[in-house]
């Protein structure tokens, strides 16, 4: 499989690009590439539908940032995509702003009313879905298969989403004459100006149902429970927003589904504490513990536990590091480390026999503070764990 062309160079902007300037370009490859001036042409076709495909990504702003921090693969893992698009017909709806003329200049002169002026079914689109999906710090270190339980407006079954009843015939719209939109003459200051607009008789689809259909009463559409699997990439942070392409409702009498969004929310872990892919393990040891060493210490970790020796002498503030225990890179290349940090308990409360050791050893040699240039402050030995 070849390697995916970066957004920005498909689009041939810089990565600074404002929502104008992206706009911009997009809309002249999609004049360059459309099929329509290229027929027969499956390279055009195709650079048609990349530019649509980079353009949907860059214009959304929670995706651009999603991109542009984790590349394609923070976009594309266990079945959640950039674009998706279902074909020409797809990319038509997804962007009616820039195809309509609304957009500012359009493509209707270019192309015709047909296919770019009219808000038909067949260019339709439905509402998005979205929901939470809460995981806890070992799904998102090691991905996940979820199933989540969504109510969603699917096509009727009784008319196969039309709205007609046994499937009965639909007229055409006699406002509109079946184009979905009704165009006036407007008198202004400047003189007459020809206006567009939905067909108000039909809501721009062109067709008027004659018998409804009794089960969903001419909406097309019926409101299910749907359970639907997915797959969470390993490496997902707090806020970020997976899509699935048209698991959204569907609109009224046909058209494309929207899509279902899931927001990642990261659920608590008891002892320990996410850090970019590191994962932090506060560990606290008794004084004796520090002076003497142990051999064998039993630590938490994301799949379970560890066991790690403390040498004789730790310091409060030290850091052991248990490499590649941390959470996998979204785009597949590293995994973090478990950082532990020591602390020394100090009890508030001791016995009379505990102070007389204690009170014994205050003035031994090995037990004063000893203080060398080398040693580095808890903030030097964190910035040399991430090379800062």
């Amino acid at each position: 499989m070849s390697k995916k062309k970066d957004y920005y160079d498909v689009l041939g902007v810089d990565k600074r690009a404002s929502a104008d300037e992206l706009k911009k370009s997009y809309r002249q490859l999609a004049i360059k590439y459309h099929p329509d001036k290229n027929p027969n042409n499956p390279e055009a076709e195709e650079l048609f539908k990349e530019a649509a495909e980079a353009y949907e990504v860059l214009s959304n702003p929670e995706k651009r940032k999603i991109y542009d921090q984790y590349g394609h693969q923070g976009l594309s893992g266990g079945g959640f995509g950039g674009s998706g698009f279902n074909g020409f017909e797809d990319i038509i709806s997804h962007f009616q702003d820039i195809f309509s003329g609304a957009g500012g200049g359009g493509f209707s002169s270019g192309f015709g009313d047909d296919i770019f002026g009219s808000t038909r079914t067949r260019g339709r689109k439905g509402t998005n879905l979205r929901i939470k999906l809460r995981l806890t710090l070992q799904e998102i270190a090691e991905g996940a298969e979820k199933k989540i339980k969504v109510k969603r407006h699917t096509s009727c079954k009784s008319c196969k989403g039309t709205g007609a009843k046994n499937g009965t015939a639909q007229k055409t719209c006699n406002t509109c004459g079946g184009n979905g939109q009704v165009r006036r003459v407007v008198n202004t200051m400047m003189g007459q100006m020809m206006t567009t607009a939905t067909c108000p008789t039909c809501d721009g689809e062109g067709k008027m149902i004659e018998q409804k259909c009794e089960t969903c009463s001419g909406d097309g559409r019926s409101l299910e429970e749907e359970v639907i699997p997915i797959r969470v990439p390993a490496g997902v942070t707090e806020g970020m927003q997976l899509s699935m392409q048209q698991k959204g409702n569907m609109p009224p009498r046909g058209g494309i589904p929207g899509d279902l969004l899931i927001v990642i929310e990261e659920e608590p872990h008891p002892e320990l504490h996410r850090e970019g892919k590191n994962v932090v393990y506060e560990l606290k040891i008794s004084f004796v513990d520090a002076t003497l060493g142990v051999e064998e210490q039993i630590v938490p970790t994301i799949s379970g536990t560890d066991k790690i020796r403390i040498p004789p002498g730790t310091q409060a503030g030290e850091i052991i590091r248990l490499r590649k225990k941390g959470i996998q890179d979204i785009e597949g290349y590293e995994k973090g480390d478990q950082l532990i940090y020591v602390s020394v308990w100090i009890p508030k409360n001791i016995s009379k026999r505990e102070r007389e050791l204690l009170e014994e050893l205050r003035n031994s040699h090995n037990f004063a503070p000893k203080i060398e240039k080398s040693d580095k402050s808890f903030l030097g030995k964190i910035r040399d764990f991430f090379g800062l």
